[in-house]
This record gives structure tokens, C-alpha cells and sequence, in this order.
């Protein structure tokens, strides 16, 4: 009887690679990974299988069989040393990863590659994996899992003090913090990040990432040429390794030059030697809002908007920002319009500022409401009706503050009245 296996050798591996049909290679490289033989030349041709069947399965979008190429290798894991194996079980999660619409997937298989390293004792390898899988569900927004799993992974990596993956474990903690819109606790998780990254050497993408995310946080706060900084040191990071990330920190530079007023200086920065190389839809686009906001026009930025919603909406970071600077510019030329007038038909406000009778209405409304501008609404005549701004009364601010001092005098002779009572 013929054994099922191939030798692991390097001919059985220029066996495969000859194969016509992937099919049939991928059917010689589980023969060749079914070789019981754990000499230190079969490993090493075993490894090579394990990277080759990763690629095809990865061309050919075959993440089951993925997953359970992992469930076969466990006999394999046995026979070789834990980094070999972590390295291994790193590959083969990043080759799902690259097939599109596979996080269910990934998740399943963290999951399950976490319940066999607690059962095997190999934390290290556990809290990796683990954190891979709060990564993901961050991704499919399971947001309550996400901040449980985090939680107790930063009490324990702090106990073996690997700095590298506990940096990347509060990073991931204050990305969390940031879609939860807890920005205090978003800040705290990233200063403990950089106060980690400190202490050991962190690779440009690591600290790429860092740097991008603190931009981010400044944004948010209107800190925009804090945060420019920082995404400008993300990008030189992240482009000299040729991070896909690269492009969302030049993004966010323009944004902040957009946010800041300096809409002209977008054009320059696309076209210099850094931008050109990731010249495409997506810079096109910032172009096009900074053209639109350079040019003052309510009605082209909201065009803008309108036309590349889907592309804006993709990152929520940008569309949000854009939005309230369009609220803003709404907001700014409303009162310029207005202020002139003690009274001024809503229509030919609407025509001045060119935006629709309805639209106005309803700002001028919450503008109102907001305490923006002193006025009241007639709507049966279609009117804005605006009063001067009232003057503070000093006295009513003095009066309040002396009536609660002598409350905390009369309180205090009250508590010493009844100690000479009693």
C-alpha cells in the first residue's frame, strides 16, 4: 500500500509549483504537510508549504479552507518552537484578512485559536490573538465585547510588561474610547499608549499610527494646527514604508488646511512630490471641497457635499468635520446678510446667500433658538424680525452673588447658634 504523503522535500515543492491546476497543487502541498517526519529539513520544507498554500487560498478567496488549514497544523505545532508557531498563526489570520468580507470569519477563528492557546498555556500567543480579535470587533462595531476583552488585556500585558503589544492594546483602547465618544477617556488610554512607546524602540508604522490617531483627537478638540502637525508626522512615517495609511494622514492634512482657512494651500501640497504619488479620486475630492470653500460659495460646497457623499461618508472623520464647517460658513454669512436689516424678508435673505426659502427658514430658526443672533420669526409674512442685542445688567450678576454670601453667613451663624444650644 502507497503512503497518502509526499516526501518533504524541495522536489515535492517544485512539484507543486509546476502544477497547472492549483487545485492539484494545493492537494500536493496537504500531502507534503501529512509527512510525519519532524527532522529539521522536513520542517523547514513544511513551513515553505504552509506559506505557498496560504497565497493560493488566499488568490482564490478560500477562507474556510484557511481555517482549517489551522486545525491541521496542530499536530505540526506540536513539533516546533512557539515563535515559529505564533509566526505561523500571524500568516495565516493576515491571509484572511486580505479576502474581502471575511471578518465573520476571523472572528471564529480568534475565537477558537484562543481557546486553544489558554488550553496549551501559551499566553503570549493567546493575548496576540486576543488582540487581534478586539480589533475586529471594533470593526463590526461589537463595541461592549471589544472594551471587555481590552480591559482585562491591559492588566495582564502590564503584569509581563511586553511595552510593544501594550501600546498597541491602548491604542486600540482609545480608538474604542474615540467611537464611543468618550474623548476624556480616549485621551487618557493614548498619553498612557505614547508613555509605553517611550520605553522601547516602535517601528515608523506603530508609532505612524500613534501619531495619526493623536491628530484625530486634537481635530476633534478644533485644535486643528496641533493636529496637522501630527498628521504630518504620520505621514512621513507611514509613506517611507508605504503604509496604506498614508493617504488618510495626507487627507487629514488637507482638512486641517481646509478647517483653518488655508484652502489655498491644498492645491501645492497634492501637487508636490509626496502627493502626486498618491494622486486618485480620493485627493480629488479634498481638492474639490477646498476649491468650493476658497471660493466662499455656500452653493459649491454644498454641491460638493451632495455629489462625493459616498466618498466623504466612507470616513466619517472628514464628512463630519466638513459638515459643521459648512453649518459654520452657513451660520457666518446668515448674520452678515442680516445685520443690515431690523427687519428682511426670509426670501431675500434665501436669494443673497443662494440657498433654498425652506432650508433658511429653518437655520434662521435654530440660530434663533441657539441665542446666535437676537430676533423672532413672523412666518405668516415671511419675515426675520431681529432687535438689538440686549445689554447686560451688571447689578443682577452683583446682587445674586452678595445674596448668596450672606446665605453662607447665615448658614454658618445657624450651625453655631444650635452648638451653643445644645
Amino acid at each position: 500500500m502507497t503512503a497518502s504523503y509526499l516526501p518533504a522535500t524541495t522536489d515535492s515543492i517544485v512539484l507543486a509549483s509546476k502544477a497547472e491546476d492549483p487545485f492539484e497543487a494545493i492537494s500536493i502541498l496537504h500531502k507534503i504537510l501529512e509527512n510525519p517526519s519532524s527532522s529539521p529539513e522536513a520542517i523547514r520544507i513544511k513551513e515553505q508549504a504552509i506559506t505557498i498554500l496560504s497565497d493560493l487560498f488566499t488568490q482564490h478567496n478560500m477562507a474556510e479552507d484557511l481555517h482549517a488549514l489551522l486545525s491541521q497544523l496542530r499536530p505540526f505545532f506540536a513539533v516546533i518552537p512557539k515563535a515559529k508557531t505564533a509566526k505561523i498563526i500571524r500568516g495565516i489570520i493576515d491571509s484572511v484578512s486580505k479576502i474581502p468580507g471575511t471578518s465573520d470569519v476571523q472572528i471564529a477563528l480568534c475565537k477558537e485559536l484562543v481557546l486553544w492557546a489558554r488550553a496549551e498555556k501559551r499566553s503570549l500567543l493567546r493575548q496576540r490573538v486576543e488582540t487581534r480579535l478586539a480589533a475586529l470587533l471594533v470593526e463590526t462595531k461589537e463595541y461592549s465585547e471589544a472594551l471587555a476583552l481590552l480591559t482585562n488585556l491591559v492588566k495582564e500585558v502590564k503584569g509581563v510588561d511586553d511595552k510593544r503589544l501594550l501600546v498597541e492594546i491602548l491604542l486600540l483602547e482609545s480608538k474604542l474610547h474615540y467611537l464611543l465618544k468618550d474623548r476624556h477617556k480616549a485621551r487618557t488610554a493614548l498619553t498612557a499608549a505614547k508613555k509605553a512607546a517611550k520605553a522601547v524602540y516602535m517601528p515608523p508604522t506603530q508609532q505612524g499610527a500613534i501619531d495619526l490617531h493623536s491628530g484625530i483627537l486634537f481635530a476633534e478638540d478644533k485644535e486643528y494646527t496641533t493636529a496637522y502637525s501630527y498628521f504630518f508626522e504620520a505621514f512621513e512615517a507611514l509613506n517611507v514604508v508605504e503604509d496604506p495609511r498614508a493617504i488618510f494622514s495626507l487627507k487629514y492634512m488637507l482638512l486641517c488646511k481646509i478647517m483653518t482657512n488655508q484652502s489655498k494651500d491644498v492645491a501645492g501640497l497634492i501637487s508636490s512630490k509626496a502627493g502626486l504619488k498618491y494622486f486618485g479620486p480620493e485627493l480629488n475630492v479634498m481638492k474639490a471641497v477646498a476649491d468650493a470653500h476658497s471660493n466662499r460659495s455656500l452653493r459649491s460646497f454644498e454641491k460638493v457635499l451632495r455629489d462625493y457623499r459616498y466618498q466623504l461618508e466612507i470616513d466619517p472623520t472628514i464628512y463630519n468635520h466638513l459638515s459643521s464647517r459648512y453649518e459654520a460658513l452657513v451660520e457666518l454669512n446668515l448674520c452678515r446678510y442680516i445685520e443690515p436689516f431690523s427687519r428682511v424678508e426670509i426670501p431675500h435673505i434665501a436669494g443673497l446667500i443662494d440657498l433654498p426659502v425652506d432650508f433658511v427658514e429653518k437655520k434662521l430658526a435654530q440660530m434663533i433658538l441657539d441665542r446666535k443672533f437676537v430676533g423672532i420669526l413672523d412666518q405668516g409674512a415671511g419675515h426675520i424680525i431681529t432687535f438689538d442685542e440686549p445689554k447686560k445688567d451688571a447689578l443682577l450678576p452683583a446682587a445674586l452673588k452678595t445674596i448668596s454670601s450672606i446665605g453662607k453667613v447665615v448658614d454658618s451663624l445657624f450651625v453655631k447658634s444650635s452648638k451653643i444650644v445644645h
